[in-house]
């Protein structure tokens, strides 16, 4: 703060108060106007106060030479603490740069320690190499004298004692090696069946279904002869009339007391039962009432097959299907194969398809719908077997190809494309096949067993053949003297495959042949 700063902000400051206080006298004169007269007054005069500037000047300027040296000093010593701070840190820093200077003399004399030790042990790793090479040269010129004495003794060259002794190696090496590969097989193929047959109970444990499959029923009981009459209709009219709605033959000859319908659609069959049945009830048998209760009927098995579809794909934990799909899948209430209901074959095919999938870790999404919809050309009406039609129907609805793969091939109509297409394939195996699952008419079952025996016996390599098992195995007798043993496996893939192509059959067939050969001699 400089003296001229201090006197400005002290004296001025007070000098300014003083002068506010300062009350200048003067004459004022007041006037006071008074109609027609006019009264000056004079004011009193106040004396103003006198001041000491001198004083004031003297002892603002002992203040601020007061202030500057306190000023003075304060500034010396910081200045003095700034010197000594500056002073320590050099202090410190040269200490610093000689400890840094002495640790780099100090590598610099490791490193050329380090140097000279790598130079010697770099001649010694030289005279060692020299040695070794003259050791190696001093073996070599001995194991070439010693092959000539042994060539000489065993009178063989040097290749033909490598060959000999690369051969019995290999003799003995192939022993071992068949041996060992013998054994891995076998214990890996009782490994293999073990869990096998593990995976496969316990997936068919879980396609155990508690669905009791309704088969078509073709009958209709009749409460009287008077509801029978109704029915017949004058001169046959209502039969005639109810036969072409429906579709189906009607009998009423077999029995007095029921009516069969026959009809190789087995909705139509369905629709023609509720149709009679609600007749029956009405009591009202005329064309017009069968007509209006056939359309009626027909919305009912409808809605009948759609929930039932609808529960089928719940069951196996497939929602969100397209509505068309649900109401085919439905049909299966009332569609067999080889006496087996559709909706328990899917339902439990597509569990035992499901078990296995987790077991093996395979996709389980694409085998579920593989295994569901696998079967749903047998529903549709067309030209070609069931899985060219069930293919071509499901395209039209975008379904992936991994599941259309598993529809093509579960008959192995097509090589297998994927692990998912296999299982589909051992699932509905087992479900067809399994023990009870189905069954078929004495006349059928004849003829295929016949055929499958004319298969075999047609080859001229064959002496007889006999089909056993219910036609799950044939058992194939070779003539000895017309076939080998060696072309046993092809005659076995040529009747399998004349099977396949030829026949349609639950499950699989077995072909099995049998070749014997014996030899006799008398002595005298």
């Amino acid at each position: 703060m400089s003296i001229l700063s201090i006197f400005r902000s002290n004296i001025f400051k007070g000098s300014a108060s003083s002068a506010k206080s300062k009350v200048v006298s003067s004459v004022a004169t007041q006037v006071v106007k008074e109609p027609e007269k006019t009264v000056v007054k004079e004011a009193p005069v106040a004396q103003a106060p006198t001041v000491d500037t001198a004083a004031l000047i003297a002892a603002a300027q002992a203040t601020a030479q007061s202030q500057a040296r306190e000023i003075i000093i304060s500034a010396k010593d910081e200045a003095f603490k700034i010197k000594d701070q500056a002073i320590k840190d050099a202090r410190i820093q040269l200490e610093e740069i000689e400890v840094r200077a002495k640790n780099l003399a100090q590598k610099q004399q490791s490193n050329t320690t380090i140097e000279e030790q790598l130079k010697r042990e770099k001649a010694n790793l030289d005279l060692q190499t020299n040695q070794i090479e003259e050791l190696k040269s001093k073996i070599v010129s001995q194991a070439d004298a010693m092959v000539e004495k042994l060539e000489k003794i065993a009178s063989l060259t040097t290749e033909q004692a490598k060959k000999e002794l690369i051969a019995q190696v290999e003799k003995r090496s192939a022993v071992e090696a068949t041996r060992a590969i013998k054994e891995a097989e076998e214990k890996a193929k009782i490994e293999a069946e073990d869990l096998a047959r593990e995976i496969l109970v316990d997936a068919m444990k879980a396609g155990a279904t508690d669905y009791v499959a309704e088969y078509t029923i073709s009958t209709v009981p009749i409460p009287d002869e008077e509801t029978k009459g109704r029915i017949i209709g004058k001169d046959g009219r209502n039969i005639r009339i109810f036969e072409k709605v429906s579709g189906c033959d009607v009998s009423m000859d077999d029995a007095p007391d029921e009516v069969k319908l026959s009809s190789f659609d087995p909705v139509r069959r369905e629709i023609a039962r509720l149709t009679l049945i609600h007749l029956i009830k009405d009591g009202r048998i005329h064309p017009a009432r069968i007509e209006e209760y056939f359309e009626r009927s027909k919305r009912d098995v409808e809605q009948i097959m759609f929930l039932e579809g609808q529960k089928l794909c719940h069951a196996v934990g497939v929602y969100n299907m397209n509505r068309e799909i649900i109401t085919m899948l439905g049909r299966f209430k009332f569609r067999t194969s080889y006496g087996q209901n559709m909706i328990s074959h899917t339902l439990e095919e597509t569990r035992i398809g499901i078990k296995i999938a987790n077991e093996i870790g395979a996709n389980v999404d694409t085998v579920r719908m593989g295994c569901l919809l696998h079967d749903i050309g047998k529903i549709i009406e067309g030209e070609g077997n069931h899985v060219e039609l069930g293919v071509q129907y499901l395209k039209k609805f975008n379904i992936p190809q991994t599941i259309l793969d598993c529809v093509a091939q579960h008959h192995e109509d097509e090589e297998f494309s994927s692990n998912e297409s296999v299982i589909v394939y051992i699932a509905d195996a087992i479900s067809g096949s399994r023990p009870g699952a189905r069954h078929e008419n004495t006349e059928e079952y004849g003829k295929r067993i016949k055929h499958l025996e004319e298969i075999a016996r047609k080859h001229p390599e064959v002496d007889d053949a006999y089909a056993i098992s219910a036609g799950r195995e044939i058992r194939v007798i070779v003539n000895p003297s017309k076939a080998g043993d060696e072309q046993l496996t092809v005659l076995a893939q040529a009747i399998r495959d004349e099977i396949r192509d030829t026949m349609t059959f639950p499950g699989t067939v077995k072909v099995n042949c049998i070749r014997e050969t014996r030899a006799s001699e008398i002595a005298s």
